[in-house]
This record gives structure tokens, sequence and C-alpha cells, in this order.
């Protein structure tokens, strides 16, 4: 790909902040839904609901694993197409990635409709709670297509640059779930009362009523990805298409997946320091989530607006991309940990009364928090190769620093010093990451030709 001449700096930083902006607000609302639903269920029916949701989790996150594999190939096809200029294409991406996810939806919402209960017991949820647990999965499962649906679209479209229409869209899904469940729960205003089922179905009708407010929006604004009848002609499973989009999106889903396996793995050996340290981390982790979340908001930036410049054939363009993403990891990522630093205890506290779990938590804290800036300038990196179609090595690198590095780290340290080496191999996997990504981004990725695959 030949290069042209860059674009001066601070255009590509305003462009890149206006479009990082409305995403993080996004990643925050899609969070908002689950954590405030969660109060609901704690406060207004008792801790056996929460237990009972809780359950699903791990069926949740494999699945919301694949639908962001999906979703991450097919936007950066998108990105490129619309770089290169190519509505036809972005249709045909649209099309084929909008048929993959109905025809895994709809299967799973059938076997897991009439299945769920086996699903629950085979997860080894306890007696008294299988029941509500199975009757919550059954409704997220039905209704999983609508799920599947909001967030594709969502998704693809940010792939064309919009940010804004998906955070609209997001805020009013989000404002409907929030209004229904508490209703739902109650049976309120003439509404059946749901019970532990009431915060999938308000989800359920959110997202519904959301895909028919977002389809007619997008159609007066005769945007790239209405629904019009030009899309719904590329509603298809094209298998060269559908080649392109896994061959990004499915080591992305595969990375997601060994990460929550080694997340797994440590908080196992955590456990075994007792209940006290179990509270600890899950402060410490609840705090490192935003820092992180920050960070890879900032890698989907560089990932959507470097598939643009790939597809616009603008090399010159794609370096300023990294250059900025780098740049706005040091000052925002960086800038959130060090303001954490000048107050840890009452950040922590939002999540921890006891005081010697605090004070253990702070201590953990401090080990580990600023490894998020090394892992968010890793994922720069690895966001930029993305954007170019290249998902396999940078998540091949990943895992590599995971298995090798870090779950080794985490035995041998924490034998050696305790519960504080297992949160010591955060930063040596993140720093390991960076050195990783940048190593071969730099010295291999940087060298080749780069071609659109869009």
């Amino acid at each position: 790909m030949k290069g042209r001449s860059m674009s001066a700096p601070k255009p590509l930083s305003m462009t890149f902040l206006r479009f990082l902006a409305p995403l993080m607000l996004s990643n925050a609302l899609q969070s908002l839904f689950g954590t405030v639903s969660n109060v609901y269920l704690g406060q207004m029916i008792g801790v056996d609901a929460l237990a009972a949701v809780s359950v699903f989790f791990p069926v949740m996150f494999f699945l919301f694993a694949f639908v962001m594999g999906l979703s991450t190939g097919a936007t950066v096809l998108i990105g490129q197409a619309f770089g290169a200029g190519e509505h036809a294409k972005i249709r045909s991406v649209a099309g084929t990635t909008l048929a993959i996810g109905l025809l895994l939806s709809i299967s799973i919402a059938l076997i897991g409709g009439l299945f769920s209960r086996q699903l629950m017991m085979a997860l080894a949820t306890p007696a008294d709670i299988l029941a509500p647990a199975s009757a919550y999965a059954r409704i997220m499962l039905l209704t999983m297509p609508l799920g599947f649906v909001f967030l594709l679209m969502t998704a693809m479209i940010r792939g064309v640059g919009d940010a804004l229409t998906p955070l609209l869209a997001l805020a009013l899904s989000t404002a409907i779930g929030l209004i229904l469940t508490p209703m739902l729960i109650r049976g309120s205003l003439g509404l059946p009362a749901a019970g532990i089922t009431s915060p999938a179905w308000a989800a359920a009708i959110s997202n519904a009523l959301t895909l028919i407010a977002l389809a007619l929006y997008l159609r007066r604004k005769k945007h790239a990805l209405a629904p019009d009848t030009a899309l719904l002609r590329h509603l298809r499973l094209d298998g060269a298409m559908l080649g392109k989009i896994l061959g990004i999106g499915l080591p992305s889903a595969v990375g997601m997946v060994v990460m929550a396996i080694a997340e797994l793995v440590l908080l196992g050996l955590v456990n075994g320091y007792g209940s006290d340290a179990t509270a600890a981390y899950g402060a410490v982790n609840q705090v490192m989530g935003y820092t992180q979340f920050t960070a890879m908001s900032i890698s989907i930036a560089v990932s959507i607006l470097g598939a643009q410049a790939v597809g616009g054939g603008d090399r010159a363009r794609l370096d300023g991309i990294v250059r900025t993403g780098l740049v706005f990891n040091l000052v925002l990522t960086g800038g959130l940990v060090a303001l954490i630093y000048l107050a840890p205890r009452a950040i922590l506290g939002i999540f921890i009364t006891n005081g010697a779990v605090l004070d253990l938590a702070k201590e953990l804290l401090f080990i580990a928090l600023w490894s998020s800036v090394p892992f968010g300038l890793a994922t720069v990196f690895s966001g930029a190769m993305r954007a170019a179609g290249v998902a396999l090595t940078p998540m091949l690198l990943a895992i590599f620093a995971i298995l090798a590095i870090e779950l080794p780290a985490a035995v041998i340290l924490s034998r050696a010093i305790g519960l504080q080496g297992i949160w010591a191999a955060y930063p040596i996997v993140f720093c390991a990451m960076f050195v990783l990504q940048m190593g071969y981004y730099f010295l291999v990725w940087r060298k080749r030709t780069i071609r659109r695959i869009a």
C-alpha cells in the first residue's frame, strides 16, 4: 500500500477523540444495564435471585465472546470498504454478518430454550436455585436473536466512522430496560409480574423497540447500513465473505476465551488464600476494569479508523492513527491510573467496608494497576494489525504471553512471596505483551505491503 501525505496531527487527534468519546460512553452504558438490573434483583427479590442469574454468566460470556469476534471481523471489513468508497461491499459484509448471526442465534434459541434446565444442571447449579436459574436462562436464550442483531448492528455502524448513532441506540435501549425491569418485577401498570426473568424480558423488549427505532432512523438518514432493499438482497451466506469475517473474528473470540480461562485459574490461586483475598481480588479487578476498559476502547478506535485508512490506501494516516492511539493511552489510561493512585482507599471503599480487606486490596492495587498502561499500548499495536486483517499472529502472541509467562509466573511467585506474587503476574504479562506486539509490529508487520481484504 503506498503512503500518502499524512494529515495534520490536530485534525487526526480530534477525529480520534470524536470517535472515541461516544465509543467509551457506549461501552459504559452496556455494563450499566447489567449492574443496575442485578441491584434491582438483589434489593427487590433477594440474594437467591442474584445467585440464580449469576449462574448464567459463563454461558453469556462464551456467547458474548463469539458475537464480539464476529462483529470485530465485520467492522474491520466494513471500515476498509468504507475507506475505499465501496458501499456495495459494505452491504455485502453486513448482510453476511447478519445472516450468520441470525442463523446461529436462532439455533441457540431453539436448543437452549428446550434444554435450559439441563444446561444449568451441567453447570452444577445448586438445587435450591435450579428452577429460577433455568427460567432465566430459558428467556435469555430464546430472545438471543434480538441481542445478537442489536450488538452486530451497533458494532457495524461504527465501521463507517459513526460512533454517535450506536451511543444513541444504547442510551435508548438502556433507558427502556431500566424502566421496564422494576415494573416487571412488581407487575405494575398492568404488566405481568415476571420475577427473576424480568431483566431478560426487559432486555428483549428494549432491544426490539430500539431496533425498530434504529431502522427508521437509518432509513431516514439514508445511512450506508440502512435496512433497505439493497441490504436485504445481501442478507445471505456468502462463503468467501464469511471466510474473511471469521478469519479476523475467530482469533479475537478465541483470545477472549483464553484470557477468561486464565483469569479463572488465577482466581483459583487467589481463593487458596481465603475469603479476604477473594474479596480483595473482586474489588481490585473492578477498579482495574475501568482502566482496561479505557485501553480497550482506544484499541477499538485504532482498529476501526485504521481499517478506513487501509481501505483508502493511506499508509501514512494508519501510522498517524497508531501514534495517536499510543498518545491517548498514555494520557487517558495513564491519567486514570494516576488519579486512582492518588485516592486508592476512597475508590476501593466503594466496594469494600472491611478495614483489613481494604488494606490488602490497596496493597495489591499498587502492585498491578500501573500495568494497564503497557496493556493499552500493546492493544494499540494489535488493533492496528487487525485493521489490515492480520488477527491470528497478534492473538497467538497474546496467548503465548498468557500461557507461557503469566500463569507460570503467578504459580512460581505465589509460592515464593505469597498472594502478592499472583498480582505481580499482571505487570509481568502485560509488559511481555507490549514487547511482543510492538516487536512484531515494527520488525515484521510494518515492513510488509498492506492491502485491504474487503
